[in-house]
This record gives C-alpha cells, sequence and structure tokens, in this order.
C-alpha cells in the first residue's frame, strides 16, 4: 500500500542514514584525537584503567628524576673516596720510606701533613645539591626508587637507602689505649700498635687498657691482620658498666671478631686475669703482620690521620700499621658507594623499562587504529553517499502516486 502520510522507504533510509553518520563522526573523532577511547562515555572500564595507568607513568617520570639525582649523589661520594684511597696510598708511599735510617723523616712528615690536607678538601668538598655523603654530617640518605600498587589499588613509594660513609679527618682525641706489647712497637700516643707474627708459632700480645681519658659510647676499636679487618664499637651499655669492664668487653668483642674471620693458624686468646689482654699466636704457613688503631667517638672515619708520625723510627713502625687500616676505610667505602650506585642504576633502567611498557598498555587500550580507522573512514564515506542517494530516491516515491490520478 502507498501513502501520501507515511513514507516508510525514506524513513529506513532516513534511519541508515543517521547510523552512518553517527559511525562516520566516531571515525572522523578516532583520526583527529588518535583515540578510540577519549573520553569516559566512550568505554568507562577502560577509561578509568588508562587513567590510573597514566598517573603511574607520570609518578615514574618523578621517579627517573630522583634516581638521576641520587645516582648523581653517591657517585660524587664514590669518587670522593676513590680519590681519598689513592691519597693514602700515596701517604703509604711516604711512611714506607720513613721506615729507613738515612732519610730526611721532617721533609716526609711535611708530605703526609699536606696530603692530610688534601684528604680534608677532597672530603669537604664532595657534596652534590647540599648532601655530602662523606663527611659525617648525615647517617644515611633514602631515594625514592618506585611506586609500588596493591590489588587493592593502594599505592606505597619504596626507597633506597645509602649508609653514609664517614671519610672526615677531625676531632681526633688521643687516648694511650695500648699497652703491654712483647715484641710488638706501640705509637707514642699508644693508639696505634703494630704486632708481627712469624709463621710456625711466632706470638706476642697487647693489652687494650682504660687510657688516659674515660671509655665513651662510640668510640672504636680497628684490628688489621693481613687484609682482613675486625673492630669493635663501644655502646651505652658498655660505657655504664665501668672502664675496667669496657677494656674486658672490647677485648672479649675483638677475641670473637677475629675469630669468627677465621684466618688459618691465627689463634687469639684472652686471659681474663689480666684486664684487656690479648695473645696472638701464628701457627700458619705465612707471617702475619696486626695493626690496631683506636679512634674517639667525635673523630671521622679518618680521624686517625691527626696521629700519623715519621717523624721517629718507632712513630713510622705504628704509622704502617695505621695506614693499611685507613686504607682499608676509604676502599670500603668506595666499594659500599659502588655497590648502592650499581643498584641504582638497574634501578633507573628498570623504571625506564617500565614506564615504556606502561604506555604501550595503555596505547594498546585507548589508542586508534589508523590503519582500521582509515579504511573505515572510506567505507562509511561511501556508505553516506549511497544513503543520502536513497533517501532522495525515497522523498521523490509520494510523487509517482500523482501519476494514479492522471
Amino acid at each position: 500500500m502507498s501513502s501520501i502520510l507515511t513514507n516508510s522507504s525514506a524513513m529506513v533510509a532516513l534511519q541508515t542514514l543517521r547510523g552512518i553518520n553517527s559511525g562516520l563522526a566516531k571515525t572522523q573523532s578516532e583520526i583527529s584525537t588518535g583515540k578510540s577511547i577519549s573520553s569516559a562515555k566512550d568505554n568507562a572500564a577502560v577509561w578509568a584503567i588508562s587513567k590510573v595507568m597514566e598517573s603511574d607513568v607520570q609518578g615514574f617520570k618523578a621517579i627517573s628524576d630522583s634516581l638521576a639525582l641520587g645516582e648523581s649523589t653517591v657517585a660524587v661520594a664514590r669518587k670522593a673516596s676513590e680519590t681519598i684511597t689513592d691519597l693514602l696510598t700515596s701517604m703509604k708511599e711516604k711512611i714506607v720510606a720513613a721506615q729507613e735510617d738515612n732519610v730526611d723523616r721532617g721533609k716526609l712528615q711535611t708530605d703526609v701533613d699536606a696530603l692530610v690536607d688534601q684528604i680534608t678538601s677532597v672530603v669537604g668538598a664532595a657534596q652534590f645539591n647540599g648532601l655530602n655523603l662523606v663527611d659525617g654530617s648525615t647517617g644515611s640518605a633514602d631515594i625514592l626508587a618506585s611506586l609500588d600498587r596493591d590489588a587493592s589499588g593502594g599505592v606505597t613509594a619504596s626507597s633506597i637507602s645509602v649508609t653514609a660513609q664517614n671519610l672526615s679527618t677531625g676531632s681526633y682525641v688521643t687516648n694511650n689505649v695500648f699497652s703491654a706489647s712483647t715484641g710488638g712497637v706501640i705509637s707514642t700516643a699508644a693508639d696505634t700498635f703494630v704486632l708481627s707474627l712469624d709463621q710456625g708459632g711466632g706470638s706476642d700480645d697487647i693489652t687494650i687498657a682504660d687510657g688516659t681519658n674515660a671509655w665513651a659510647a662510640g668510640d672504636k676499636i680497628t684490628m688489621r691482620i693481613g687484609d682482613r679487618t675486625a673492630s669493635y664499637t663501644v655502646s651505652a651499655n658498655d660505657v655504664a658498666s665501668g672502664n675496667n669492664t669496657v677494656a674486658d668487653l672490647i677485648s672479649v668483642g675483638m677475641k670473637n671478631a677475629i675469630d669468627a674471620m677465621g684466618i688459618d693458624g691465627l689463634t687469639v686468646d684472652y686471659n681474663s686475669g689480666s684486664v684487656g689482654t690479648l695473645v696472638f699466636t701464628n701457627a700458619g704457613t705465612a707471617d702475619l703482620s696486626v695493626s690496631g688503631q683506636y679512634s674517639n667517638a667525635s673523630s671521622g672515619g679518618l680521624g686517625a690521620l691527626a696521629s700519623i708520625d715519621v717523624s721517629s723510627a718507632v712513630n713510622a713502625t705504628t704509622a704502617l700499621g695505621s695506614i693499611e687500616t685507613l686504607i682499608g676505610t676509604a676502599v670500603d667505602a668506595a666499594s659500599a658507594f659502588g655497590s648502592v650506585g650499581g643498584r641504582i642504576s638497574i634501578q633507573a633502567e628498570f623504571i625506564s623499562n617500565l614506564s615504556d611498557s606502561m604506555k604501550a598498555g595503555i596505547s594498546s587500550l585507548v589508542d586508534a587504529d589508523m590503519e582500521e580507522a582509515s579504511a573505515r573512514l572510506q567505507a562509511l564515506q561511501t556508505q553516506q553517499q549511497l544513503g543520502i542517494q536513497a533517501l532522495s530516491i525515497a522523498n521523490q516515491q509520494p510523487q509517482n502516486i500523482l501519476a494514479l490520478f492522471r
């Protein structure tokens, strides 16, 4: 049945054209924005996921900046530690030269003092953006390293902790804590000593005494056997027990620390009847050198540099033992900074790769497939033209009814 009031063909053609125009508008939007989902209206769930991921990517950009800053700070500290190690090695050359009798120890002492001043200068200059990890002004520094999101959507920040290494040279106070060595050499200030233990039973002893000043929490005894180092730091509880007891506690602590290193052939005996005395016996097949160093709580890690004295044969001998301990301290500091620096570099690379992966994930969720959009655009434009033609034909249909009345 034909009707002049209702043109069904035109209605169908119009609905079809509207659908085509809607699809064409969406495709043109994808092409212009580059996104298949540009608002929550397009797909609320996917849009929400993409926005959360985009916020995380922005957070990781800040983390990358933090890691770059931390890596530079640690690199400065590491370089300072390596430079100090080189300077201490140069100082060792002077001390070794002072072991000879026919040398001008006064000039060698001048060279040693100059090297101490240079080390002090390096320590003071080793800062980045105001943070110095080697001058004792800070105990540690936290570097923002990651944002961790749990299954419930909660976010927590995690950090890489960098332990500072105190390589300062100030505030050293002598205390005369070493005495009663049978064959070893003790410095004039009695804060350093050297023992030589021949292989096959060589033995010597050292006594840790009260000293001139009372023990304080943070005072430290360090002993170096060959290339191994053991130490004991006085605690507040040790101090509360009284000076003689502190010497006993230090001696027992040092014995336990040295025993734990498991040096072949070396035994350390402690006689509780003789306060603070340690007896070293070398039953091994190689000669051993044992050196010891006292440092007070307020001195820096290289505070003992102030006691380096090569002006006499005895002091030059004890200085040789002290410099080995100081070189070990600098080497340990450089190694620690190198280790944490490597970890920061790995984390920075991981964050960069993670950000790239997240960006790729976001792209797969919301970005438009431009090849598909291009093909769809061509098809929709053709359909639009056909739709317009179909609508035009349908609109002419009522005119055909006039022919029935002619």
